[in-house]
């Protein structure tokens, strides 16, 4: 998984004069403006905010199940005399589990320690194998090679981030988020007369939904690069860039006594907490109220009694009442937001009392989505998100749900987020389980992240020199690596149970991990070597590479992976000539070539990748021109992530973020564990997965798809009917009502 810079940022203000960052634009929202009808909402990643009539949604919901359940025989029925030809599946189920960033070298050790009794109960069973990654190691393109069995050349995810060709300024990669410009005025109301844009912006069509066209169901769980979500036929729910409620991509709040004019400088916001104790009060923020021609934030006021002994306190919120206790993360709490007659956004978080006494403080996480009655699109079938929250109860809407910036700012501690980190992976957990028990034939795919999550966060502790590597004195969860493959290995230990004879399991992971000690700010190395120049008059320390002058650059970095020439005709203000730009790409690549951190007297970058050679098919244009090789302890840097160019070209990295992938490929393979050998063991690549799913289940994969079938058909020998004789479903909230609505 892989850090979004597109948050915002936080300093100490008044409840009710919100600051926020300029890189977060305002999404305007759809709604209709009649008696009892719904008032839709959108709400977009770095781009603002989306309301939601909450009767109006369960209304519209309950409708249209109604309608899908008697429609359902004449849908099948048409299902039926559409059905595409295929061969016979020759298996029942391909069960795929993916832990996001779990590294072969630590699995190899763990293994050998005798400490993952189901991996190396799997591997005799099946094989162990390296998975090679993608160019670049990022989990928003591993994963999408994952579905779609495409190198990113053909499915035009490159990096989490791209940046905007006319402004320079960065943009999600994976989705576009519109706005709505035409509104019919009613005094202070706003009333939006169209919908906004919010498209997916993967191409190449992922493997759920080709299996769809031949009527075999999928259900597809927090799979990276799924929003908005797929239609097909069978169930998602999305995950990476669902953005929370404030429309970023994960901002948390902190309430507290102390007064501050420092701002956090990643994902966080600080509000002042007005009293002299034991009562305190404020207001919670959510998002503009695009309703109304200045759109305020729309609040929840909040008050709280601290308890006399200091050890925890109640919370009153919209006349309900919650009790905290410090150092205790609460559980899940509902925040309603009223904007308009009969509108109102709900959303939820969980709160903290980080400390009591002299000064009273309260962590709050980022307010997700509420997935009964989401204010955006989650899942499809629409209604599938609710389904899962009547039947495990709340939880996280939020892309990248555990709350590394709240770590990062020591705004809470090693212990809180791992309990975060565990608790989401648990309600992972109950969804994947609750899908495989229904799946009688077709393919279920989960992703569980917290490997990847807790491995950037506690890799400090691994490394040479720390206590925790010494092994003196070392910190309560020193050991949060190992112990999370040994619950990994649990899952597995609980999945391979429910395997049977004619189903296939794999798992895997997108990536590796390795350290990162050091940032490389390439930006400084570019105006060093003077493909990069400055506007008069700036040092370079803006964000967003505001301060560089384009009319005189022909290189920048932006992002986490790729490097770009500034092209005529390309970029708005591009000065390198096409017929000099394979001339300039050899100059730079020679000179990056095994790049040293003097220093440190070690090499920082091992290659400058040009994609222009590694890529292949219709999007490659897209692309970034280079890929950069870190070495292992090297990444970009927090500064030239996020379009700075002043400072040092090498930096210490001093965050508890201290683990990352985002390097050479070549150095994070990922892992493979099948309960079958593999027919084809040489060099299996993520790009694999998708032609496999879809040769085992009879359907030859397109011509397009670059991986290969990791199994022949003759493994599993002449062939299972991989669905009923009628068509329907494997698995869903409900057999018919899911099959109607997802087809």
């Amino acid at each position: 998984m892989i850090w979004s810079p597109l948050h915002r940022n936080g300093d100490m203000h008044s409840p009710r004069q919100p600051r926020l960052a300029p890189s977060v634009s305002l999404l305007a929202v759809l709604a209709l403006l009649a008696f009892a009808l719904p008032a839709h909402a959108y709400i977009g990643p770095g781009a603002g905010v989306a309301l939601v009539s909450s009767f109006a949604v369960i209304l519209v919901t309950l409708v249209i199940a109604a309608f899908a359940i008697l429609l359902w025989p004449l849908r099948m029925t048409w299902r039926m005399l559409r059905r595409k030809k295929r061969e016979k599946a020759v298996i029942k189920r391909f069960i795929v589990v993916g832990l996001d960033g779990q590294d072969p070298k630590i699995t190899d050790r763990l293994m050998a320690e005798g400490k993952l009794p189901n991996f190396q109960k799997l591997a005799k069973q099946g094989g162990y194998h390296r998975l090679r990654t993608t160019y670049p190691s990022i989990s928003p393109v591993a994963w999408s090679s994952f579905s779609t069995g495409t190198e990113p050349g053909k499915h035009n995810i490159f990096d989490f981030l791209d940046r905007d060709k006319r402004t320079y300024l960065p943009q999600l990669s994976s989705t576009a988020i519109g706005s709505v410009k035409k509104f019919f005025k009613l005094g202070r109301w706003r009333i939006p007369l169209e919908k906004p844009e919010l498209r997916l912006l993967r191409r190449s069509k992922p493997f759920w939904t080709i299996l769809g066209e031949y009527d075999i169901w999928s259900t597809v769980l927090r799979v990276p690069i799924t929003f908005p979500p797929d239609e097909f036929y069978g169930a998602e729910l999305s995950a990476m860039c669902v953005p929370d409620l404030l429309g970023t991509q994960g901002t948390f709040l902190l309430f507290t006594t102390r007064r501050s004019d420092e701002t956090f400088k990643e994902g966080g916001l600080r509000f002042f907490l007005e009293g002299q104790g034991p009562t305190y009060v404020s207001e919670i923020q959510g998002p503009p109220n695009t309703f109304l021609e200045d759109e305020p934030p729309l609040t929840v006021p909040m008050g709280l009694e601290m308890d006399a002994n200091g050890k925890g306190g109640t919370l009153s919120l919209d006349g309900e009442t919650h009790r905290l206790e410090v150092g205790k993360l609460s559980p899940w709490i509902m925040l309603t937001f009223p904007a308009a007659p009969m509108v109102k956004v709900t959303g939820i978080c969980r709160m903290q009392l980080t400390e009591a006494g002299e000064h009273v403080s309260l962590y709050v996480t980022p307010i997700a989505l509420d997935p009964e009655n989401p204010a955006m699109p989650v899942s499809h079938p629409s209604y599938y998100s609710t389904y899962l929250a009547k039947k495990i109860g709340p939880y996280s809407t939020l892309g990248l749900a555990e709350d590394t910036w709240a770590l990062n700012e020591k705004v809470i501690d090693d212990g809180t987020f791992l309990q975060q980190s565990y608790d989401i992976d648990k309600e992972r957990e109950e969804m994947f389980f609750a899908a495989l028990e229904k799946l009688r034939s077709g393919s279920l795919s989960c992703v569980f992240d917290a490997t990847d999550r807790i491995q950037h966060m506690f890799w400090r502790y691994m490394e040479d020199g720390h206590p925790a590597a010494e092994g003196i004195e070392a910190p309560e969860h020193a050991n949060a690596i190992e112990e999370l493959y040994q619950r990994n290995d649990g899952l597995v230990g609980r999945v391979m149970e429910k395997i049977g004879e004619g189903d296939v399991l794999l798992v895997i992971s997108d990536h590796g991990f390795t350290s990162f000690r050091r940032g490389v700010n390439l930006n400084a190395w570019l105006l060093q070597e003077g493909y990069l120049k400055l506007k008069e008059g700036t040092d370079g320390s803006s964000e967003w590479l505001r301060d560089v002058d384009w009319s005189q650059t022909k290189a920048y970095v932006l992002g986490l992976a790729g490097m770009f020439l500034n092209v005529k005709g390309r970029e708005e203000e591009g000065i390198v000539e096409a017929s000099e730009m394979q001339a300039l790409k050899d100059e730079i690549v020679a000179k990056l070539h095994n790049l040293r951190d003097e220093e440190k007297d070690a090499i920082g970058i091992n290659d400058l990748f040009d994609t222009g050679r590694i890529y292949r098919g219709p999007y490659r244009v897209n692309a970034p021109d280079f890929i950069v090789g870190y070495n292992e302890g090297y990444r970009t840097s927090w500064d030239c992530a996020t379009g700075m160019v002043s400072g040092p070209i090498f930096e210490d990295n001093v965050k508890a973020w201290s683990g990352d992938h985002c390097v050479d490929p070549r150095l994070v393979p990922g892992v493979l564990f099948a309960n079958h050998p593999l027919d084809d063991s040489e060099d299996p690549g993520i790009v694999d997965i998708a032609p496999t799913v879809l040769r085992l289940f009879g359907i030859e994969p397109p011509e397009h798809m670059d991986g290969k079938p990791l199994y022949e058909r003759s493994r599993f020998g002449r062939g299972t009917t991989a669905s009923k004789a009628d068509g329907s479903p494997a698995g869903g909230p409900t057999k018919k009502a899911a099959a109607t609505a997802a087809g």
